[in-house]
């Protein structure tokens, strides 16, 4: 965890303190005073100030200057100015309708000033700072223009280094549970995939709160910015002149957002910013103000144009797809070569075709919630035709391919639970259902596998919220509390994963969603708190969601170093309620007389053979046959199950063992 840790704290270092702004709004209604480009500069080593400001004025006559420096809502510092009497000024000494020009104008700072700037202003990560300029009459004292610009002091907690760790991390915490799949570990498998998929599955939803619409403190940006990766968004030039390229083959208009920035100033929306932020313009004219909200919002901060955001993500996707069919196509090759020379104990559970299939069905799920924001997100954007038509398509078909799984997962259960009172002996004794579709109900006890259909739905109503609802944020996160309440109460209450830790985590991430959700609903501002709370709660945002990112990190990595160190993994863990294990195959020796029930009632003790589409070694020696009557699968239906005249196993409801919830 110490590297977790200095993956943040080494960034954060810097020889040299500054303070940055590169754009400049309006804060009032008066238009006298318009800046297409502002830059400004302040080094406290030198106290000097440098500033350069292209724009129009209106305003005619001699100005007062107020200056107010406003650190996460509190008005730390407020100073006059008058032009007149500044050397570095004198452009605005009197002001005069007309352009507007000042090219690097360096202005000394006073020590009794530098005094009273707070030095957090210098220390902070992601400083929640602004500076307020008030442009006053001399004469009446009337206020004639106000604009203000965002502080930066370049110490932010995103960090590319702890995007690529964590990713490494979850990619590693998948393979390891595949390999152990393969060894017959089921246990540890399912364990060590659920903790990776759940970590995966947390780093969706910070992604999902970067890209609400609604205005939020620089620092909870910058946090969500380090798991956008998980939507698929990530900058690589060529990737994004792949995606300019494509959109303008298929007639639509790339944006210039990025390349204008030598002429327009980009706001990027947050909370301070509520009533002064302007509508989102499609050209770039001089003199043009922008504002970027919530995904666009998130594409810009990683430097990406926002007609490449729906792209961007496809392609990304599409490439994880092919990447990881090469290598199960890898795999494969070596295993057929390979694999009859090594241990009787590596052997597979399923043919290659049915783990083929059961690939592209977890690539689906994986990727399925990026598919239900910035796929249906593109239906609103409209970069072109053709990026629509592929958005909609996609989407439509995982929905239904998801959609029919589901079905075929009830309809197994159902005929289950009419034949043998138990709704695991089908899920988990059919090898083709389990390599297929295990993915869906495996973590849930026996009793509980429909609880993948409120998952199922969560994911696509949550999705459509953010992905449509970015024009109302204030909806939008209205939406998301109540979509979130009725998750956490419905995990609370059902309990519905396959054991005591398991259930401890769903929770847990319930709860901090919906915690996450009730900061998003204070940061709209609905409740008009004071912005010194806003700053406040902000902090706290990042540092509850760190803790919990942190204690997710330490268990994917827990649940690996007991899986490599422990001869026989699957004794670290308790023997579940639902009795799965009796009905899943294995090539471990038999160690229990349920075990030994189990494998009667499927054949195994006669039979090795997995079905008529899969290969083994066995079935490749001619031992067995595809036509064989007696191998499950063979010269039949994948749906029939061993038909039992008197059940094989327990004829009740599996109660709950103790240790469970």
């Amino acid at each position: 965890m110490q590297l977790f840790h200095l993956l943040f704290v080494l960034p954060l270092v810097s020889a040299v303190n500054f303070i940055a702004a590169d754009s400049l709004i309006q804060c009032g209604s008066n238009d006298k005073f318009s800046v297409s480009k502002f830059s400004v500069l302040f080094t406290p080593d030198n106290t000097t100030l440098a500033v350069g400001i292209v724009g129009h004025t209106a305003i005619h006559g001699k100005v007062d200057l107020q200056v107010d420096l406003i650190v996460y809502g509190y008005k730390a510092l407020t100073q006059h100015l008058d032009p007149c009497k500044s050397k570095d000024l004198q452009g605005f000494c009197p002001m005069s309708p007309g352009d507007l020009k000042l090219e690097s104008a360096k202005i000394p700072i006073p020590k009794d000033v530098m005094s009273k700037i707070p030095n957090i202003a210098f220390t902070v990560p992601d400083l929640d700072a602004r500076v307020r300029i008030n442009v006053n009459d001399q004469q009446t004292g009337d206020n004639i223009a106000c604009v203000e610009t965002q502080l930066s002091n370049s110490k932010t907690v995103y960090q590319v280094g702890v995007s690529w760790t964590v990713a490494i991390i979850t990619g590693l915490g998948l393979f390891m549970s595949a390999v152990y799949s393969m060894l017959g570990h089921s246990q540890t498998a399912t364990h060590v995939a659920f903790s990776s998929l759940s970590f995966l599955t947390f780093m969706q939803a910070q992604a999902m709160v970067g890209m609400s619409a609604v205005h939020m403190p620089p620092i909870v940006q910058a946090w969500t910015q380090n798991f956008q990766w998980s939507m698929g968004i990530i900058h690589l030039g060529i990737l994004q002149r792949l995606c300019t390229w494509f959109q303008r083959a298929t007639g639509g208009t790339p944006t210039t957002l990025l390349s204008d920035l030598s002429h327009t100033s980009v706001i990027v929306q947050k909370r301070s910013l509520t009533s002064l932020l302007l509508p989102r313009a499609d050209d770039s004219s001089n003199g043009q103000q922008v504002t970027v909200r919530g995904i666009e919002r998130v594409g810009f901060n990683l430097k990406i144009e926002p007609s490449n955001i729906f792209m961007t993500s496809y392609f990304f996707y599409y490439f994880v797809v092919v990447v990881i069919l090469i290598v199960t196509m890898l795999v494969k090759l070596a295993w057929k070569f390979l694999g009859p020379r090594m241990n009787a104990r590596l052997s597979l559970t399923a043919g290659w075709s049915t783990l083929t299939r059961g690939t592209l069905f977890r690539l689906m799920f994986v990727g399925y919630t990026q598919m239900c924001v910035l796929f249906l997100w593109e239906l609103t954007h409209h970069d072109s035709g053709a990026e629509m038509a592929l958005a909609i398509s996609m989407w439509l078909l995982t929905s239904l391919a998801l959609g029919w799984t589901t079905f075929k997962i009830f309809q197994r259960a159902r005929r289950s639970l009419d034949m043998h009172n138990s709704a695991a002996y089908t899920l988990y004794s059919d090898p083709a259902c389990l390599n297929n579709w295990g993915f869906l109900y495996i973590y849930y006890r026996a009793t509980a596998y429909y609880f993948l259909v409120p998952m199922l739905a969560y994911t696509v109503v949550k999705g459509m919220v953010i992905a449509f609802a970015q024009s109302a944020p204030v909806a939008q996160t209205a939406v998301i509390l109540v979509i979130e309440a009725v998750m956490l109460v419905t995990v609370s209450v059902m309990r519905p994963y396959m054991d005591k830790g398991m259930n401890i985590y769903g929770i847990a991430a319930a709860a901090i969603n919906f915690l996450n959700a009730v900061f998003l609903l204070i940061f709209s501002n609905v409740f008009h708190q004071p912005g010194l709370m806003t700053g406040i709660m902000g902090v706290i945002f990042f540092v509850y969601n760190a803790i919990f990112a942190i204690v997710l990190l330490f268990w994917i990595l827990l649940g690996l170093y007991h899986a490599v160190r422990l001869k026989e993994p699957d004794s670290r863990y308790q023997v579940l309620g639902d009795d799965r294990n009796s009905f899943i195959r294995t090539n471990q020796p038999m160690t229990t007389e349920m075990d030994a029930l189990g494998k009667s009632a499927r054949g195994d003790l006669r039979f090795q053979s997995l079905g008529d589409d899969d290969w083994s070694p066995m079935r490749e020696k001619g031992h067995l046959g595809p036509s064989n009557p007696y191998a499950m699968g063979g010269g039949r239906s994948q749906t029939d199950v061993v038909d039992l005249s008197v059940p094989l196993v327990p004829s009740t409801e599996y109660a709950r063992r103790p240790g469970m919830i």
